[in-house]
C-alpha cells in the first residue's frame, strides 16, 4: 500500500526540477494507423495467413505531462480466426511523466494495454553518461480479452525488465540488453541493435526465454509524414509510425510484452523528447510543429 501512496504523491506533485512540457495542454490528436500481421504456417490450404486491422486512435494532452490515449482494432482482412474478428480496444490508458532530478525520468500508466492486459505500469530511465543509460520497467497486470465476450482476471501478474542502453551519437546507433520476467511467467533475455536514419530506424534482435528457447529477427520503424505540422486544438493526422517485425520462429510465446501507449516504438522511446533528452532525443526531430497563428501571419 505504501508504494501506491508514494506513486500518487509523485504524480500529483512532480519535482520542481521537471523540465517544461513542449506540447500544448488541451490539444487532442485523432489519428489513424494500420496493423499488418502474417504467419507463414501451412494451414487451411494456404501458405500463409494475413490479419490486417485499421487502428484509429485519439490522444488528449491534459497538461503537466498528463496524457489520455485510446486506440481500437478494426479488422479489415482476417485469416487468423474468430478470436480476431471483432472490433475491440487495443489501448485505453492514462499516463503521467515526470523527472526526478536531472538524470532519472519516469512514466506511470494505468488502464488497458496490448497483449490482452490491463493494470499499472512504471517505466524508468536513469541517464548515467551521454552514451550510457539504464532502463527498468515493472508492471502489475491482469488478463483482459474482448475478442469473444468479456474475459477478465484479477491484477496479480508481476512483470519486470531492466538493463543497460548504449547510444553511439556519431553513428546514431543504439544497443540495448534487458532481462526479466514476462507475461507468460517466463524469464528471459533480449538484446537489440538499431541504426537510426532520417525518419527510419532499422534493427536486429535476439531473445532467449525459458518458455520457447531462442528467437531472432529484425524490425523496421518508419515515421510517417507529414513531418511539418501545426498546433491546433484538434489535430487530424496519420499514426506517427509504422512498425514491422519479423521473427524467425512462428511461435513467440516467450518474451511477450504489453504496450501502454498506442504509438510507442523503439525509435522515439517511452518519454517526451524534452524530458531529460538522451539517445534519439538528441537527433533532429522527425516532426516539426508551428503555431497556427504564426502560420497564418506568414501567409
Amino acid at each position: 500500500m505504501k508504494i501506491y501512496i508514494l506513486l500518487i504523491v509523485a504524480m500529483l506533485f512532480p519535482p520542481a526540477l521537471m523540465s517544461q512540457d513542449i506540447s500544448r495542454s488541451g490539444e487532442v490528436d485523432i489519428f489513424m494507423g494500420i496493423d499488418f500481421n502474417y504467419r507463414d504456417i501451412y494451414f487451411n490450404k494456404r501458405n500463409f495467413d494475413v490479419l490486417i486491422n485499421l487502428t484509429p486512435g485519439v490522444r488528449w494532452n491534459i497538461g503537466r505531462r498528463w496524457d489520455v490515449a485510446a486506440q481500437l482494432y478494426v479488422p479489415v482482412i482476417n485469416q487468423f480466426g474468430n478470436k480476431y474478428k471483432n472490433v475491440r480496444i487495443r489501448v485505453a490508458s492514462l499516463s503521467k511523466q515526470l523527472a526526478i532530478g536531472s538524470r532519472w525520468k519516469m512514466k506511470i500508466s494505468g488502464g488497458i494495454f496490448t497483449a490482452d492486459s490491463y493494470g499499472i505500469d512504471i517505466k524508468n530511465m536513469i541517464v548515467i553518461k551521454p552514451w550510457l543509460a539504464v532502463t527498468a520497467q515493472i508492471g502489475l497486470t491482469g488478463y483482459l480479452s474482448m475478442a469473444s465476450g468479456w474475459k477478465m482476471s484479477t491484477m496479480k501478474k508481476l512483470t519486470f525488465m531492466a538493463g543497460p542502453e548504449f547510444y553511439l551519437a556519431r553513428w546514431n546507433t543504439q544497443f540495448s540488453l534487458r532481462g526479466g520476467r514476462y507475461l507468460f511467467n517466463d524469464y528471459g533475455v533480449e538484446c537489440e541493435a538499431y541504426r537510426h536514419f532520417k525518419h527510419v530506424s532499422v534493427g536486429v534482435y535476439a531473445t532467449y526465454s525459458t518458455l520457447d528457447d531462442k528467437n531472432a529477427g529484425f524490425k523496421v520503424i518508419v515515421m510517417l509524414p507529414p513531418y511539418k505540422r501545426v498546433h491546433r486544438r484538434v489535430n487530424f493526422r496519420p499514426a506517427s509510425n509504422f512498425r514491422f517485425t519479423y521473427r524467425s520462429q512462428a511461435s513467440y510465446d516467450g518474451i511477450r510484452k504489453y504496450v501502454t501507449d498506442p504509438e510507442e516504438n523503439e525509435r522515439s522511446g517511452w518519454f517526451d523528447r524534452d524530458l531529460i533528452p538522451w539517445g534519439t532525443d538528441l537527433m533532429e526531430a522527425d516532426f516539426k510543429y508551428k503555431d497556427k497563428v504564426k502560420k497564418e501571419e506568414e501567409k
